[in-house]
């Protein structure tokens, strides 16, 4: 019998936190819930922690995702739930999701809160969630979730080198609209706080706006800081 809830979560040279970031879902795989770690080809430990605190662990081609499309494969559940490496769940989360797919919901999102005291990003929090609730669009950073039947409908995430999250959430709008959790999930301040928060946000726009007038996703990975396959 297959999991209610899988928690696919796609990695690369994590070795550094994996592990605490992996030892906060064992309640969640306490209570059924699977956990499923997909390297995209780490060059440190990664691939050895994952094992350890994982139900499993594989490799995939690079990119988060053929990634996390290999992770749902691996792992049929009844939901799917994709989680970034540096992003940490609710303790409910399962019963959350699962309360809200099993009504009018096919797939749906939590509220994100950066890490961070500085008032500046508890501002980029709010207006990331508040763009989200009125367009419909997730970022991979709100622990985006799907029902296993919408999920195989629209043939899982578009093999994109980046904006796989806006591609994805725009297949799924045309089945419902998202479930917007206001449960937070806590997402690292790590890249924010290395590039500088002005100059994050100004590169994220910049990105999005060259994605929605046709740029190559591939290029854009690029300009984001994504090695190459």
């Amino acid at each position: 019998m297959r999991p209610a809830l899988c928690i696919v979560v796609p990695v690369l040279d994590e070795a550094r936190t994996l592990a605490q970031r992996l030892q906060a879902l064992q309640g969640l795989r306490q209570r059924g819930a699977r956990v499923v770690v997909v390297d995209g080809g780490s060059q440190d430990e990664t691939l050895a922690i994952a094992r350890a605190h994982a139900d499993l662990a594989l490799l995939a081609p690079r990119g988060r995702a053929s990634q996390m499309n290999a992770g749902a494969s691996a792992c049929p559940a009844d939901v799917w739930l994709f989680l970034h490496a540096d992003t940490t769940l609710p303790d409910n989360a399962d019963t959350l999701v699962r309360q809200a797919t099993s009504g009018r919901f096919g797939w749906g999102r939590f509220d994100v809160c950066i890490d961070s005291p500085r008032p500046l990003l508890r501002l980029v929090s709010t207006m990331m969630n508040l763009r989200s609730r009125c367009t419909g669009i997730t970022t991979g950073d709100q622990a985006l979730f799907v029902r296993h039947d919408l999920f195989r409908q629209i043939g899982g995430f578009p093999d994109l080198a980046l904006m796989e999250d806006i591609a994805i959430s725009r297949r799924l709008k045309r089945h419902g609209r998202p479930a917007c959790l206001a449960a937070c999930v806590s997402t690292s301040a790590r890249r924010w706080e290395r590039h500088g928060v002005w100059r994050t946000i100004f590169l994220m726009w910049r990105l999005r706006a060259a994605y929605f007038l046709g740029a190559d996703p591939k290029a854009l990975a690029v300009h984001y800081g994504y090695r190459p396959r």
